[in-house]
């Protein structure tokens, strides 16, 4: 613990400033961004720095509340009853195999290694969940799109659901062989239901608030609206003890088919939703607990071996038995390995029920779910590489300003700001273009797709010059267009870059003015222009950046003034 008490507001700030460190490195090592979160987490937490004051983590309980419910919301808006209908038509036969499959593996597992009957079947029952706002936050991050990205939502929402009642049938099976169902079955069955109905009915009736509200009010209220109607159904959830994630999935599937705004809907909910997903995995990382995953030993390896067995091999082999594509078959299950909050909030009511059934349940969740949440969204970045879903500027690393450029670009516009007048053209009339030039080889037009991602990587720039073998200029590459472009590893051996290049009739030459490059930079939306050699076979030289021009006019302003 640090040698003084951080006040609540701090700690939030530094979360979030660690998060935004996290974030950077994440790009640099190619992981995604809900790793980096739990490992800062996890980092400033009590397991390693212990920069969190006792206490402040629980404060924010409400809060991480709000963000799983949020998450769900916006996992429910994309199920209208067509798509479920259609979705359902080849996801319940791979869901009902992986739940039942993941379930044996891990009871019977823990069984025949040493683990009591009951606490194998409690734990094969939590291993079904697989946590959401891990699993959907990943592929929001990777605006991945196709058949996997659909089957997970889907697979993500009934696996919970699942868990939820199996757990419940479960604690109920096994009071009643130990004699401890002190009110009759069919009332306890009877509650379980009810409390299942109940949530569903909330969520309808949310969901309906919310289509009928954001149709009636401007669209500049309807955050307002969101926050309210959300955190008052959490509120009555936790007051009666409602499931409020069935809540919450049920609301999302409302508005997607009561309102035609529903895509609106969802964008007005993210400008929130972001927030609360890094505070979300930054607190859950300050939570996750090095030494309860050491103190598991066997029985939590065990665990967690059989629950990823049963997840990969469940889905292969239905979707094999029946049919379905190769890149579900082989990359589907692997994007249900996180787990996290389900699984947590009912390990903690299997302790308040039977504390020395509990205890130690809730031990080999908080233990697994170290290795879960942190390969989880490696495993889902993976599999959607490797499935072609995701688009080109998520799969690479890829940034248009260095911390030298943008601070050069932050004094130009703050020199620009002081100014009575505006420069113009003619300042630049002394600097020439081969003044301004940055050397550049372009991409070969024979480059493969590897080559040309290497170079996008290494480069500042969202335009790229592609070149013959004689050095000509016979196009450009355009990252804003090619970042649409879905990295599919499938077809990516076959590309080359002249396949992707553009002809462009903006070039320059060494001996123009820079006010040349100027007029051409207003008439072109690229950020640089290739300069080429005036005599034959006009070879590429480099290229003159947008911002290396503005610099030039507005230092030359300034010395002529």
């Amino acid at each position: 613990m640090v040698g003084f008490d951080l006040h609540i507001a701090s700690t939030l700030g530094l979360l979030l400033g660690v998060c935004l460190a996290a974030g950077v490195f994440a790009d640099l090592l190619h992981l995604p961004k809900v790793t980096a979160y739990l490992l800062v987490g996890l980092l400033v937490g009590p397991s390693v720095l212990n920069l969190i004051p006792d206490g402040h983590a629980e404060l924010f309980d409400p809060v991480l509340k709000l963000a799983m419910a949020v998450v769900l919301f916006n996992l429910g808006c994309e199920f209208t009853f067509t798509k479920v209908r259609r979705v359902a038509a080849h996801c319940l036969a791979l869901s009902a195999a992986e739940i039942a499959l993941t379930c044996g593996l891990v009871t019977v597992g823990l069984y025949l290694f040493g683990c009591p009957g009951s606490m194998a079947l409690l734990l094969g029952c939590l291993a079904v969940a697989t946590a959401p706002a891990t699993t959907i936050l990943v592929l929001k991050e990777f605006r991945s799109e196709g058949p996997v990205t659909e089957s997970t939502g889907f697979l993500v929402a009934v696996n919970n659901f699942a868990c939820i009642v199996l757990f419940e049938l479960a604690f109920l099976a096994i009071h009643l062989m130990q004699g401890k169902l002190h009110v009759p079955l069919e009332h306890q069955l009877g509650t379980l239901l009810q409390n299942i109905a109940g949530s569903m009915a909330l969520g309808v009736a949310g969901g309906l608030i919310v289509s009928y509200g954001c149709g009636l009010l401007n669209m500049k209220r309807w955050l307002v609206l969101l926050v309210a109607a959300t955190t008052f159904l959490l509120g009555v959830c936790e007051t009666f003890d409602i499931p409020y994630m069935l809540t919450f999935l049920v609301m999302g599937v409302t508005v997607a088919n009561t309102s035609d705004m529903k895509g609106k809907i969802v964008d007005e909910l993210d400008h929130l939703s972001g927030l609360l997903a890094v505070l979300f995995f930054a607190v859950h990382g300050t939570e996750l607990d090095v030494t309860a995953f050491i103190t598991v030993g066997k029985i939590g390896a065990i665990y967690i071996v059989c629950r990823l067995a049963g997840k990969w091999l469940g889905v292969y082999g239905a979707a094999r038995a029946t049919r379905q594509p190769l890149e579900v078959r082989h990359w589907l299950g692997s994007c249900l390995f996180a787990q996290a909050g389900a699984a947590i909030a009912l390990a903690t009511i299997a302790v308040h029920r039977d504390p020395i059934l509990g205890k130690p349940i809730q031990d080999i969740i908080l233990g697994s779910v170290v290795v879960f949440e942190i390969i989880g969204p490696l495993f889902i970045r993976q599999s959607l590489l490797r499935t072609g879903e995701v688009p080109l500027a998520q799969a690479i690393r890829h940034t248009s300003s260095t911390p030298l450029g943008q601070l050069r670009s932050l004094t130009d516009r703050f020199r620009t700001a002081l100014r009575r007048s505006a420069p113009t053209t003619s300042t630049t009339s002394q600097v020439k273009v081969s003044d301004l030039l940055r050397k550049s080889k372009g991409i070969s037009q024979s480059a493969n797709f590897e080559a040309i991602i290497a170079y996008i990587e290494h480069s500042h720039d969202n335009t790229y010059p592609v070149v013959n073998d004689r050095m000509q200029v016979v196009g450009v590459i355009r990252y804003p267009l090619l970042s649409n472009v879905m990295f599919d590893n499938t077809v990516t051996q076959l590309v080359r870059a002249e396949d992707l290049a553009t002809e462009t009739d903006a070039l320059l030459y060494p001996d123009e003015p820079a006010a040349n490059a100027f007029e051409l930079f207003q008439a072109e939306t690229d950020d640089c222009i290739p300069v080429i050699n005036r005599d034959e076979p006009h070879e590429l030289l480099g290229v003159v950046r947008r911002s290396d021009v503005m610099h030039a006019l507005i230092t030359q302003h300034r010395k002529t003034k």
